[in-house]
Parts: structure tokens; sequence; C-alpha cells
């Protein structure tokens, strides 16, 4: 078996040595518009993807800069070319966070440059902020202390696979232009 992934868009990449250009925003779109949050386990499908809408669209009803807004939107997009393990599990998994890590770092790399810890800090915020009412609206269940008010108007509900990989493409290529 070789060492590398194909791709929706024929790419082949290695997911443990990836280069620039071998990640495609294309690619990304269209893997997470399929791959389903709480691993499958939410009454209906919600995807990564909406889930990273989600994030950029609260990040810009916040007014943060375009930079975080692009990383909230990219920031599972690791998650397409190794999948997702879910954070109880992902924490005793040192090599794969490790895997992860290094995967993410080239995505963020190639489309936003190094990110400052301030702009982490802010990603990883509306990250478990989404989580937070993600679960709370499919589960009823509240994983944290609440983490404040959304300023966005997230809808959780299922949507074409087509429509979530499209509205992605287009924040991206929104924010790209800057």
């Amino acid at each position: 078996m070789e060492d590398y992934i194909t791709t929706y868009s024929k790419v082949h990449i290695r997911p443990l040595a990836p280069k620039p250009e071998e990640i495609c925003i294309e690619d990304i779109a269209h893997s997470l518009s399929l791959m389903t949050r709480a691993n499958g386990h939410f009454p209906r499908f919600y995807s990564v993807g909406q889930h990273c809408i989600h994030c950029c669209e609260e990040a810009h009803a916040r007014g943060y800069s375009v930079r975080v807004q692009l990383a909230c939107l990219l920031h599972d997009a690791s998650e397409a070319y190794l999948a997702d393990i879910t954070r109880p599990v992902k924490q005793h998994l040192p090599k794969y966070r490790e895997i992860e890590d290094i995967l993410q770092k080239a995505i963020f790399r190639k489309y936003l440059g190094e990110l400052s810890e301030e702009e982490k800090k802010l990603w990883r915020l509306l990250d478990d902020t989404l989580l937070y009412y993600e679960f709370d609206h499919m589960m009823g269940e509240k994983l944290m202390d609440c983490p404040g008010e959304l300023k966005s108007h997230p809808v959780f509900d299922t949507e074409p696979f087509s429509m979530t990989e499209q509205k992605y493409l287009n924040w991206f290529r929104r924010l790209e232009k800057g």
C-alpha cells in the first residue's frame, strides 16, 4: 500500500508529510461536507463542514479579522485527510495528535501563513462555543459552562451536501480576497 490517499480531485496526498501543492480547498470542502459531527451520534446528519462554516460566521458576526474568520473555516481541514477522532479518545492518542497537528499546520501555512497565539486562541474559543451550542441543540446536553451568547444565527439542521460544499467554498473565496 502506498503512503498516500487519493482525494476527491484525484490528488495524491501524503498526510504524514503533506506538500502545499497536494492540499486543495475543493477537496477539503467536499470531504468536510460529507463528514458527520459527533461521530454520527446526533439524531440527524450535521456535517463538519457546517460546523466550520458556523464557526466562520460567528467570527464574522463578532467582527474578528479576515484571518481569524479563515482560520475558523479551516480549523478542522485536516479531518478531510485523516478523519476525526472524538475528543475523549483523541486526548489519549499522542501520535495521532502529532500527525493531525503537522497536517493542520501545513493547511494553515498554505492559506494563512503562521497564526499568532491570539488568532489560535480565538478560533479555538469559537470551536468550543459552537460545540456547546451544537450539543445543546442536538442532544439537550450542556458539555461545559456556557461560553457566551452567539452573535450569529446558526441553523443546526441537515442540509444537502452540495449546499454545504458550495457555502464552504464561497466563504473561502470571499475571505481569500481579503
